[in-house]
């Protein structure tokens, strides 16, 4: 079986091959711009320059895993389907008034976010059930078709039900989808309790709407990804990257798509979980520089975090996903002055026209520009099939420059500083909120522009040692190759609840979505974690706390207490314990690459093959050498400053760090005593 990764970025779509023999540093990797907004433009291209290059034999299966910005880009730009919602009577609000917290409690211009369906097309509708699952009030089935035909004649097609309690008893939200569909076929229905049975019925509802607002058009991208396979590759199948580092078969794409929205970087934290197997090392803090943003997250002891307290957008994403601390500063991004303050994104170029020194028509300056006129680049990217423009990005930073009163060299490594400390500025506050020190953990850098930026941020937080997998630039896309099959199941509990009964329903429904996505044959074994939301009672929050194999309520109990004293050091174990939710991760293990063979590979001690100038922290090197990655053979070490090239990407060692060939094809750079 040949495994093949997508990622697309805001300025390239990556594609990485297993071909089922080669180990993890000698993937087959490739590039091609991105091409919004028609982003499967990108993917045809790409997968036929890729096609003659795979060896495969007739009718060999193909796995396909896509991570995408579809959706995302979709709920950020607002640019989805017109939607209608139905509520319980007396909720017709629900979207505005959210959770009445105020988001920015000192800016006195703030407002509220504006939902993303207009007040008129919400429709109250009468019906009521208990939280434990009792009728209070029956479903007017005739409310519900003159609602969805009201809808209709406006030009909604797609309707969102989220009544009060459904989570725990979804007979109403069933019975309210039979009766519009009997009357109007053609409508689209999206249940909330079907999106994702949680209590909470602005989260429930809002997780429906962003469902069936991108629905439409991821949809409609898959299908025509899907049709082009057909074509040119029938014996493939195509399954998408989930936001919890899994994936799921396209047709469950195509029903949930909520599930993709943080599916691209969720993609490269679980290659770095998966690099982190290789190499023996537990505590990882990543860092995927691409070219519009920077994402960071952190692996554990060698899991990833995972939370329900993301955002996509405006609007809270309470699934289980992967925690992502997004921010916008990437290679694209562009530079500008607040006067005579300058300032690093969070604008970005895109993929068209993308940086000045790419030659497509850019003016405005970049930190890609920054670090050429730096001299972090040098005269071509992607192997020498893009040649750089250093007389562009000379012209796109000569404003800049006169408003600062320096030359463009200064002043592009002035943005090179302030794009940092811009990180910095983000990195610290999320490190803290997981209770983790930076000193104990590795950066692990990749996305186009991680491995020149990424030391730098290193070198500021107190990082010691730094980590570049063998294909930084498509590591994301390295991720899908990697990834297995990922389901959650939740169920909301309360008060005294007998918890092994109900990880045995939800182990249950997980194991049946798992034989429904893949076939069996294909699977290596699957396995089984269990989690709960717990809190002390009284508390108005709670911790997500993964449970001891084969523990009862008294082993989660001293989870629980571990975890507030961890994160808050501060625990009470003769407090009472209350489990807000259980749930349950079904885990389907796929082949994967091995760790590789480069221990054998490279030339030992490498000569540079050139030396440039630079600049660092308003310093100039006359001339830092250049090495060719490939030629570093194993254990092979290159003193900073210095610049290692590779095809996809270029690494920075910074002065006080050096940088030595690891066993499987990455580059260890460690702070010198």
């Amino acid at each position: 079986m040949i495994r093949i990764g997508i990622d697309i970025g805001g300025t390239f779509t990556d594609f990485a091959v297993w071909q089922g023999k080669e180990g993890f540093d000698r993937i087959l990797t490739h590039k091609t711009p991105s091409t919004p907004p028609d982003f499967a433009e990108g993917i045809k291209t790409g997968l036929r320059d890729l096609l003659p290059r795979i060896d495969r034999a007739p009718d060999e299966p193909i796995l396909i895993v896509h991570g995408m910005t579809v959706g995302t880009n979709t709920v950020i730009e607002r640019s989805g389907a017109p939607l209608a919602l139905l509520v319980t009577e007396g909720f017709k609000d629900i979207l505005r008034l959210g959770r009445l917290r105020v988001l920015k409690p000192f800016d006195m211009f703030s407002s509220r976010v504006e939902p993303l369906i207009a007040r008129s097309e919400v429709y109250e509708i009468d019906e009521r059930t208990a939280p434990e699952g009792r009728e209070i009030a029956a479903l007017d089935t005739g409310a519900c078709v003159t609602a969805a035909r009201n809808a209709k004649a406006k030009g909604i097609h797609t309707l969102v039900v989220c009544f009060l309690h459904s989570y725990a008893a979804p007979a109403h939200e069933l019975a309210a989808r039979d009766a519009i569909l009997a009357a109007e076929p053609d409508m689209d229905v999206v249940l909330s309790h079907e999106v994702w049975p949680q209590e909470g019925e602005y989260e429930r509802a809002t997780l429906g709407v962003l469902n069936a607002f991108v629905k439409p058009v991821m949809s409609a991208y898959l299908g025509e990804v899907e049709s082009f396979l057909a074509e040119e590759l029938p014996e493939a199948r195509l399954f998408v990257a989930k936001s919890n580092g899994g994936m799921m078969s396209s047709a469950e794409a195509r029903v949930f798509p909520v599930h993709t929205l943080l599916s691209g970087p969720a993609a490269g934290v679980t290659a770095t979980q998966f690099l982190g197997q290789l190499t023996g090392q537990d505590d990882l803090l990543t860092m995927d520089m691409g070219g519009t943003s920077t994402d960071m997250s952190l692996v554990r002891d060698g899991r990833s975090i995972t939370s329900t307290g993301s955002e996509i957008g405006d609007f809270p994403l309470t699934l289980p996903v992967t925690t992502i601390e997004a921010m916008g500063a990437g290679g694209g991004s562009i530079l500008w002055t607040d006067g005579a303050v300058l300032r690093a994104g969070p604008r970005s170029s895109g993929a068209r026209p993308g940086p000045a020194c790419y030659g497509r028509g850019g003016t405005e300056p970049t930190l890609s520009d920054a670090y050429l006129l730096c001299g972090y680049l040098g005269d071509a990217l992607l192997g020498g099939d893009l040649v750089l423009d250093r007389a562009a990005s000379e012209a796109a930073f000569a404003p800049i420059a006169e408003t600062l009163g320096t030359g463009t060299a200064e002043a592009a490594d002035n943005a090179i500083t302030v794009a940092t400390a811009t990180m910095v500025g983000r990195a610290m506050p999320y490190m803290a909120r997981l209770g983790v020190d930076p000193q104990q953990l590795t950066l692990v850098l990749f996305g186009g522009a991680g491995s020149i930026h990424g030391p730098l941020l290193a070198d500021e937080l107190g990082i010691s040692r730094v980590l570049v997998p063998p294909t930084p630039s498509v590591f994301c896309a390295a991720g899908c190759l990697v990834a297995p099959v990922i389901h959650d199941a939740v169920r909301s509990v309360r008060g005294p609840v007998e918890i092994e009964p109900v990880f045995e329903q939800l182990e249950t429904q997980t194991r049946d979505w798992l034989a429904g996505q893949i076939e069996p044959g294909w699977l290596l074994g699957t396995s089984i974690e269990r989690y709960a939301s717990m809190r002390y009672t009284g508390q108005s929050f709670s911790l997500d706390v993964a449970l001891p194999e084969g523990g009862g309520r008294a082993e989660a109990e001293a989870a629980f207490h571990a975890e507030h004293q961890r994160v808050y050091s501060h625990a009470d174990p003769a407090a009472q314990v209350e489990f807000v939710e259980l749930r349950v991760r079904i885990v389907g293990l796929l082949p994967t690459p091995p760790g590789g063979d480069s221990r054998s590979a490279g030339t030992g001690e490498a000569a540079p093959t050139g030396h440039r100038p630079m600049r660092f922290a308003g310093q100039t090197v006359d001339a830092v050498p250049i090495y060719a990655r490939g030629d570093l053979g194993a254990a092979a070490s290159v003193d900073g400053p210095a610049i290692i090239d590779q095809v996809d990407t270029s690494i920075l060692v910074p002065a006080g760090f050096t940088a030595t060939a690891g066993e499987i094809g990455e580059l260890v750079l460690e702070r010198k005593a």
